[in-house]
């Protein structure tokens, strides 16, 4: 069993040093919602429950609580992986709550709340003769392309494999995890990356046919990502999960995933 917690992640958590609460912004108020926008791909922070079609998911239950907190309901809508900073950009979205790692890159022109620590994890077929992270040296590792995973398998093999005489690994990219995972199972990969909270779901969902191979190799977070001018409503945000986080996250319905 896994269950995916919260934890603090950044210092913008303890920056709401106003002795009033904070308010929602008066057009958020005004229209009593929040838009909302996901890649609907990431088991198990946000998908698609096979048997019902609803969205489910660690980071909807999560944006559920926040918003009932705050008085307000959801909007959701769905958005490639590689939409969602745009969505952002252009306003179709208040904020991203999406399986989203917070990096310094995207801290130039935005801010983030983290909630999760989680890391890029190599994974095999479970018939796959690689017992270690070294042996996936000159083979093909598929990732999402989106993500900064690329760029950290590309780190791993320079500080790993080139560093000791190995090929370097072959990057192959992919358009989300669940494009990566049919890659492996067609033999089109080696081996493949993917955050390493959603590995233990995988698993679970297709018993027997993935096997992990060493540990996260570099460690990272997810967060709840902000325009920098919405000052207003980062704060508001801040506050409600600060007080979850404090709480022990009471009448919260983040779950247990098998």
């Amino acid at each position: 069993m896994i269950r995916l917690s919260l934890s603090l992640g950044l210092a913008v958590l303890a920056t709401v040093t106003s002795a009033q609460a904070a308010e929602l912004p008066a057009e958020i108020k005004q229209a009593g919602a929040l838009k909302l926008t996901v890649n609907s791909t990431y088991a198990p922070m946000e998908y698609r429950d096979p048997a019902t079609n609803e969205l489910i998911g660690l980071d909807i239950d999560l944006a559920n609580e926040l918003a009932k907190r705050l008085g307000v309901k959801i909007v959701w809508s769905e958005t490639p992986f590689a939409e969602l900073i745009p969505s952002l950009q252009t306003k179709r979205a208040d904020f991203i709550i999406s399986g989203i790692s917070d990096r310094a890159s995207r801290r130039e022109t935005a801010d983030f709340v983290d909630y999760l620590q989680t890391g890029p994890q190599f994974f095999v077929m479970a018939e796959s003769e690689a017992k270690a992270a070294i042996d996936l040296c000159g083979k093909k590792v598929g990732t999402t392309r989106s993500t900064s995973f690329p760029g950290e398998i590309e780190k791993w093999s320079k500080q790993n494999c080139e560093a000791a005489g190995k090929p370097a690994i072959q990057y192959v990219p992919g358009e989300n995890s669940i494009d990566v995972r049919n890659q492996l199972k067609q033999g089109r990969i080696d081996a493949a990356v993917q955050g390493s909270e959603t590995l233990p779901y995988a698993q679970s969902q297709e018993a027997g046919k993935y096997r992990l191979v060493g540990e996260p190799f570099a460690k990272g977070y997810q967060g709840i990502m902000f325009r920098k001018d919405d000052v207003v409503l980062r704060e508001a945000v801040t506050e409600k999960l600060s007080a979850m986080i404090a709480a022990g996250l009471p009448n919260s319905p983040t779950r247990s995933w098998m």
